[in-house]
C-alpha cells in the first residue's frame, strides 16, 4: 500500500482577490458566530500579511493571532482597526427576518 501524504488545508491560501475575500466575510457574517468572524478575519490577515498588519495597527503579531484565532474574544475597537488596516469596511443590512419591535 502506498503512503499517502495530506497538507493541511489552509483558507488562507484560497483569499486571492478581494472578491474571495468579501465573500468570505460575508458568509462568516451571516452565521452570526463572533468567534467565526474572528477567525475568519484572522484568515484574511495571513493571507494579507499578518506582519505587515501588526504594523499597520499598533498590535503584535501574537496579539492578532491570538485575537483573531477564533478562540480569543477581541474587542469591537480591534475588529475595526483590523478592518480598516486591511481596507475593509463593516456594512449592515437589514435581516432577512427583518425588524420585530417588542410589544
Amino acid at each position: 500500500m502506498t503512503d499517502v501524504k495530506f497538507s493541511r488545508y489552509d483558507t488562507a491560501e484560497y483569499l486571492k482577490t478581494e472578491e474571495d475575500i468579501a465573500a468570505y466575510l460575508e458568509a462568516a457574517a451571516e452565521d452570526g458566530d463572533p468567534a467565526l468572524i474572528a477567525a475568519a478575519l484572522g484568515d484574511v490577515a495571513r493571507a494579507r500579511n499578518m506582519s505587515q498588519l501588526a504594523r499597520d495597527t499598533g498590535m503584535t503579531r501574537e496579539g492578532l493571532y491570538k485575537a483573531l484565532s477564533g478562540e480569543g474574544n477581541p474587542s469591537l475597537d480591534t475588529i475595526m482597526k483590523v478592518a480598516k488596516a486591511l481596507g475593509l469596511q463593516m456594512t449592515f443590512k437589514p435581516a432577512e427576518n427583518g425588524f420585530h419591535a417588542a410589544s
